[in-house]
């Protein structure tokens, strides 16, 4: 073997597989494998392109020459950008090609396999020629390829490899032989340098620092991360509280998050002012790829006072406190009976405070202590509500809240009957006035009722030293409210009568024009029909007493009855009534009873209506009709069909006020046609009523 370096290079075929050459022969073929970058290889640019070129001369052992083969792979020739990889091949291959040739076929494929158009344009992958160069591209990140993760220097980077095929067949003009030329050519991008974003999610009012860190590539887990204090895994943090999870995607990346609580002792804090506290969070995450994502957080905790907001009806203050960042972390006071106090259970109770986590709402009556009165006028009374929010700790002033209100306060009453009342309230003006020591003019009179804020009086006119004075048609009657007290406390109540005063009053009627009228209602009617043991109709067969037993031509007494109505303009008549072998209503054989009110001509034994009169049972005669039929059988040829009947009636509701048709009352036409065709389906009058009868044998 001569290999071609390119200076002629001579060994034994046992040299050259020592040398870590392949050989192999059959009577067809011939196979040579070198590896690249041996000794007995050269590298050659061709068209730009760096090529590694392996080239042998093969002889027998009488030293004929038998084939002379070359091979030159590409190992360059790539262009890269972020997006796109670009892979140039020369047109015309030199060290392979000594005349010229004429490309037949180009191919491209990934990993060995041949793509067709669709699937390129599928992926955009591009496959064009020059006049020099055959041309690849494909974009970097195509499903054909695959990412790694590296970490070079402790700093993430990520590398794209891919596979591409190139297949091309020519033929050389001069011997018009053809060569089929194949070439897979591994690629694998420069590092990329993809440093890890942290994304700080925190909201200080949360008081937790929330880190999403990413995004990384499905070959890189988490394995701890150092604080400053110490260096924990991530089942350990997790066993702390902090929640450190995993998000994957779709494409296969994923990205970690971290919960950390300011509260907790590996975040660093300081106060700049007494508003403000400043927390710190630095924090190196150590990934299994070994490099290092170290970020430093602050999160800057600027107090947000709390507020109060406020407002009344007819009778009471309504106050509500939004928590701030401190959440209920600060003491409530209230001015309660002309001192602070602390808004404490009893008070708590006392006001009905509710709580909803961000807020607590209180309720103060006008008259409670925690309402100061400002002012009094006739009819009104004017009140305030204090409050007072404080740091805990220190006890600064976080917030302070007034609020004051008109309420309706009626003072003084006079009556006609020569009696009045009046109340004297203790503003906040008079502190050390005491309400019990109050009296009318005349000490005697003393309060009906007095607390420590009110004191309530009722007198007659003519008593407790009031005067009387009259004014042409008025009569004013004065009364001075004194205290006991050295201090000097007076407040004078009026009431003015008329001597003479008439009211006049009016009033028209006009006569109706119609009379009350009930509206109409919706409801449910209901009509029964059953067997009476005698004409007396007062022993009826019950439902368990079926089916009953008769003989033939023994009388049937049947009653059809409206329940539950007291309506004497209803009238209950029977439309038709017949009788059938079955308990269906519509089956065959069938024999008429009744026929448009009246019996059936048909019958040998006709059916008989008796009367119905009222007695302790009866209330309304019309809501029942009575009839009787002799029994009897269904026969053919004289042999009968079945020993038992079922009777059957429809039964329309009337009003008697609107007598037409049908409804004229029962049997009220008595022309009538024998063997007259009874429906077999009921009318869908809402007045009509199908009703049947049990089994009655013979």
């Amino acid at each position: 073997m001569t290999f071609h370096t390119p200076d002629p290079k001579v060994m034994l075929l046992t040299d050259a597989q020592r040398a870590g050459y392949g050989v192999m022969m059959t009577q067809t073929r011939l196979v040579i494998r070198s590896p690249y970058n041996t000794a007995e290889t050269y590298s050659v640019e061709v068209a730009g392109v760096p090529m590694e070129v392996f080239s042998v001369s093969t002889y027998n052992k009488i030293g004929s020459l038998i084939v002379d083969s070359a091979a030159a792979c590409p190992t360059g020739g790539v262009v890269f950008t972020d997006k796109v990889i670009t892979w140039h091949v020369p047109r015309r291959i030199t060290p392979l090609i000594s005349s010229a040739v004429k490309i037949l076929e180009t191919h491209m494929g990934v990993y060995g396999q041949r793509l067709d158009k669709t699937k390129m344009a599928t992926r955009h992958y591009k496959l064009s020629v020059t006049e020099s160069h055959i041309i690849i591209e494909f974009p970097v990140g195509s499903p054909d390829g695959y990412y790694k993760s590296h970490a070079p220097d402790y700093a993430y980077h990520i590398t794209y490899t891919v596979e591409p095929m190139l297949e091309l067949l020519w033929r050389a003009e001069n011997t018009q032989a053809d060569t089929r030329y194949k070439v897979l050519f591994p690629i694998t991008t420069p590092l990329m340098p993809r440093p890890p974003h942290v994304i700080d999610n925190s909201v200080p009012e949360q008081r937790v620092f929330d880190i999403l860190l990413g995004t990384f590539l499905h070959d890189v887990e988490l394995i701890n991360i150092t604080f400053t204090t110490r260096v924990l895994t991530v089942a350990e943090c997790n066993a702390r509280g902090f929640d450190v999870q995993e998000h994957r995607f779709a494409n296969s990346s994923k990205t970690f998050s971290l919960r950390v609580p300011f509260s907790d002792e590996v975040v660093l804090k300081r106060n700049p002012d007494p508003l403000t506290t400043v927390y710190f969070l630095p924090l190196v995450f150590a990934p299994i790829q070994c490099f290092r994502s170290v970020c430093s957080l602050a999160a800057f905790s600027v107090l947000v006072l709390p507020t109060i907001t406020g407002s009344c009806d007819q009778e009471n203050f309504y106050v509500s406190v939004k928590y701030g960042s401190q959440q209920d972390n600060f003491q409530t006071m209230m001015l309660h009976a002309g001192s602070w106090r602390e808004l404490d259970t009893e008070l708590a109770k006392l006001y009905g405070l509710t709580d909803n986590g961000t807020h607590f709402s209180i309720i103060v009556h006008f008259t409670a202590p925690a309402a100061a009165f400002e002012d009094v006028y006739f009819k009104s009374i004017r009140a305030r509500v204090d409050l007072l929010l404080l740091e805990t700790l220190n006890m600064w002033q976080l917030n302070d809240f007034s609020i004051a209100c008109y309420f309706p306060l009626t003072t003084t009453e006079c009556y006609s009957n020569g009696t009045a009342t009046a109340t004297a309230v203790k503003v906040e003006s008079v502190s050390n006035l005491n309400p019990e020591y109050l009296t009318l003019r005349d000490r005697s009179c003393k309060p009906a009722f007095s607390n420590d804020r009110f004191a309530f009086f009722s007198f007659k006119l003519n008593s407790c030293g009031t005067t009387r004075t009259v004014r042409l048609l008025l009569v004013f009657c004065p009364v001075c409210l004194v205290t006991g007290w050295p201090s000097c406390f007076r407040h004078t109540i009026s009431c003015y009568y008329l001597l003479n005063y008439t009211k006049t009053m009016a009033f028209c009627a006009s006569p109706r024009s119609t009379d009350p009228m009930a509206d109409p209602g919706v409801g449910h009617l209901v009509v029964q029909i059953r067997l009476s043991k005698d004409i007396s109709y007062t022993l009826f067969y019950q439902t368990e007493d079926y089916p009953v037993k008769k003989y033939l031509r023994q009388p049937l007494y049947f009653e059809v009855e409206l329940m539950q109505s007291t309506d004497p303009q209803i009238e209950v008549v029977l439309e038709n009534c017949w009788a059938t072998l079955h308990k269906d209503r519509t089956s065959l054989p069938n024999w008429d009873l009744i026929v448009d009110s009246c019996e059936s001509l048909d019958d040998l034994y006709l059916t008989v209506f008796h009367p119905v009169v009222a007695d302790t049972r009866i209330h309304v005669p019309a809501h029942i009709k009575r009839f009787s039929i002799k029994m009897f059988t269904f026969t053919k040829d004289d042999v009968v069909l079945k020993e038992q009947i079922f009777v059957h009636c429809d039964a329309v509701l009337c009003d008697t006020t609107k007598p037409d048709g049908i409804c004229s009352g029962q049997c009220a036409n008595p022309l009538r046609y024998a063997n007259s065709l009874r429906p077999t389906v009921a009318d869908a009058s809402q007045h009509k009523k199908q009703i049947s009868s049990g089994p009655i044998l013979l």
